[in-house]
């Protein structure tokens, strides 16, 4: 094989923060569109620390087998000329995911579990399980009475419109499907007709039609990355990209 491995990571990274882009716009016209009864309220699920708790084991088998059924490397060996085999990628991904390595009073130590922080391949890796968990959770598992009328996830934060009593039923369901026992999720139910959910205020209204409003954490102070400091240009623009999104 000769190919760039730097190069198809940063590859695979694009098309994930493009596809982040497009489900967070997606989101917002979805909650536009809400309509609550009288008997449902907003509830959210998150993941306890994602990210190290990731089976990486079970992310290369859905890798594998997605790369498989749907062909998915076509679009990147013709933009880039190389003829990656889904082995190929199977065998990168473990390499990358599986040589971690950090060091602590002076001893070198690697990571044995889970995927590492601050690497551009680990939020792919992780929402690559995340969705194959949420099909096996809600689309064929979760028992009637408490599936959500409306689920929507990006990546480890889960938006649900749910039945009131449900909500508990719901999370012991989905706190049994991940086999390793590494992924827990807790909740968070509605006060006041309210739920933050990513950087969005949801507002119930009397009609059971919901607004959104910009959320802002109690520790929130606008103090923002200042322009004159010594941090990489591309965080500095990630800032202004971030806040122009949230809008």
């Amino acid at each position: 094989m000769n190919f760039d491995v730097p190069f198809c990571t940063r590859w695979f990274s694009r098309q994930y923060t493009t596809l982040c882009e497009e489900l967070q716009a997606a989101i917002a016209e979805d909650l536009a569109k809400v309509v609550i009864e009288e008997e449902d309220i907003l509830n959210s699920h998150d993941v306890v620390s994602l990210f190290t708790n990731t089976p990486i084991d079970q992310v290369l088998e859905i890798v594998r087998n997605r790369l498989e059924k749907e062909n998915l490397l076509r679009e990147y060996n013709k933009d880039t000329g190389f003829k990656l085999t889904s082995e190929d990628v199977v065998h990168l991904l473990e390499f990358i995911l599986t040589t971690t390595y950090f060091t602590f009073k002076g001893k070198i130590y690697r990571q044995l579990f889970g995927t590492a922080m601050g690497s551009p391949v680990s939020p792919i890796a992780a929402n690559i399980f995340m969705e194959a968990l949420e099909q096996q959770a809600i689309a064929t598992s979760a028992p009637l009475n408490c599936r959500p009328k409306l689920w929507l996830r990006y990546v480890d934060d889960i938006l649900e419109v749910i039945q009131r009593d449900s909500v508990q039923q719901l999370t012991d369901h989905i706190n049994q499907v991940d086999k390793s026992g590494s992924i827990k999720f807790t909740f968070e139910q509605e006060s006041q007709g309210q739920l933050p959910f990513l950087d969005t205020l949801i507002v119930k209204k009397d009609d059971g039609t919901v607004k959104l409003l910009v959320y802002r954490k109690s520790t929130h102070t606008d103090q923002y990355l200042n322009y004159q400091s010594h941090h990489p240009l591309h965080q500095k623009l990630g800032v202004v990209r971030t806040l122009y999104l949230t809008t």
